[in-house]
């Protein structure tokens, strides 16, 4: 009897401490939200007077107008947040980050029509640094695939006639006007002609995953396998187990780093497809079974401290928050959805403990996050990348992460 008691209260103890740590979990991933929500201002700013407007229309025709944070801006890294707050509204039941990314979505097509009306008269810049520039441009995947794919999720709740529109002109650019080798592989002409980026998967897959369930028409889905295929048959390293940043098609060969986000962007692109994917549909098998060839490669990669190094086979570069963030979200999912053994929930739950304690501040902003990152043929230029402190490249896979790994403590009990 004395022993029956003591286990029942081991067991409460446990359950106790569990519910703790679940509890703190929460309030640390809504505190990395709050942080964007509060902080986060819609509006404009005149860089010659300070003065700020809510619309641009309040503003006078000399204004020089620019977004009073990032947070304003249409950028992949923008999409990543918002279908991250809307994955934590649902998570929670708190509508106020669903409305926060509904927004923000609201925000941009709002607003566009008058910058793209004032950079056509004026060309100031490459229209990636002009407000909404790469709304209505669509020149490159990150114009639009990542954006397209929150405004997919905002969709579901906020039905607009130009939403939609939107989305059926990026699917019209990722699907037939953004450049592809040969084999269907989606390529860049710069820094040099037809080049595969890594990150390129996330700014494809995820919309294709969204638009074959929105659409109805599974082409989308086949051409998401595709990618995936075809990306890793020309990235992926046997010998070091990780992806490489790029591949250059005019000369055969790939680039010089295994870099942390990019084989981040690798494995959320993953997660995403399998996330819509039907169970019966031919090659998703095909797309697990890369995800879990991944998550073992990287696995042997991670610090002691439970985070991965910005240049992931060099210990001597700094442990990154951006990838340490996609990779514990993707393998919780993978855990909590059955896609691979359980076993290897520690890695995430270690790599959580790490970003907890060495990389989220009390306020809510996430330290150590990769700021964006073209590709050199030199590793230093990945060394000496600064990190930021809440760096839009990041703060939304922390949360997304924060989410998963709660689900993956209650699945383990």
């Amino acid at each position: 009897m004395k022993r029956a008691i003591f286990f029942t209260l081991i067991l409460f103890i446990s359950t106790l401490a569990l519910a703790q740590n679940v509890n703190e979990d929460e309030k640390i991933i809504r505190k990395v939200a709050d942080y964007i929500v509060e902080n986060g201002v819609l509006g404009f700013k005149d860089v010659n007077t300070g003065k700020i407007y809510q619309s641009p229309k309040d503003a006078p025709a000399d204004a020089k107008l620019r977004f009073i944070t990032p947070f304003g801006e249409w950028h992949y890294t923008n999409g990543v947040i918002n279908m991250a707050l809307i994955n934590l509204s649902d998570f929670t039941g708190d509508k106020k980050y669903a409305d926060y990314a509904a927004r923000h979505v609201a925000f941009g097509m709002d607003n566009y029509k008058y910058f793209q009306e004032r950079y056509d008269k004026e060309k100031d810049g490459p229209h990636y640094h002009f407000p909404f520039g790469q709304l209505w441009t669509m020149r490159e995947l990150d114009d639009c695939g990542a954006m397209g794919a929150s405004m997919m999720d905002v969709y579901e709740f906020v039905k607009r006639d130009d939403y939609k529109k939107y989305i059926q002109d990026a699917a019209r650019h990722i699907s037939e006007g953004q450049e592809r080798l040969e084999d269907g592989t989606l390529v860049r002409r710069f820094p040099h002609e037809m080049t595969l980026w890594a990150d390129d998967l996330y700014m494809s897959v995820p919309f294709l995953a969204r638009m074959g369930k929105f659409s109805g028409d599974t082409k989308y889905w086949d051409d998401a396998i595709l990618q995936i295929k075809n990306f890793s048959k020309y990235l992926w390293d046997e010998n070091k187990e990780l992806y490489w940043h790029c591949y250059y098609s005019d000369v055969d060969r790939n680039g010089v780093a295994h870099w942390g986000r990019c084989n981040g962007w690798v494995i959320m692109a993953k997660v995403h497809l399998l996330n819509i994917l039907p169970e019966d549909y031919p090659g998703r098998e095909d797309v697990r079974k890369d995800l879990e060839r991944q998550i073992l490669g990287i696995a042997k990669y991670q610090s002691p401290e439970g985070l991965w190094h910005q240049l992931l086979d060099k210990n001597d570069s700094y442990l990154e928050s951006s990838c340490s963030a996609m990779f514990v979200y993707s393998i919780a999912r993978a855990v909590n959805q059955g896609w691979i053994d359980k076993r290897y929930a520690s890695i995430a739950l270690k790599g959580w403990e790490g970003l907890k304690k060495l990389k989220i501040r009390s306020d809510g902003q996430v330290k150590d996050i990769c700021v964006g990152t073209g590709i050199e043929d030199n590793l230093v230029f990945y060394y000496e990348r600064p990190a930021r402190l809440n760096e839009k490249h990041g703060i939304g896979s922390v949360i997304d992460a924060g989410i998963e790994v709660i689900k993956l403590k209650k699945n383990l009990k």
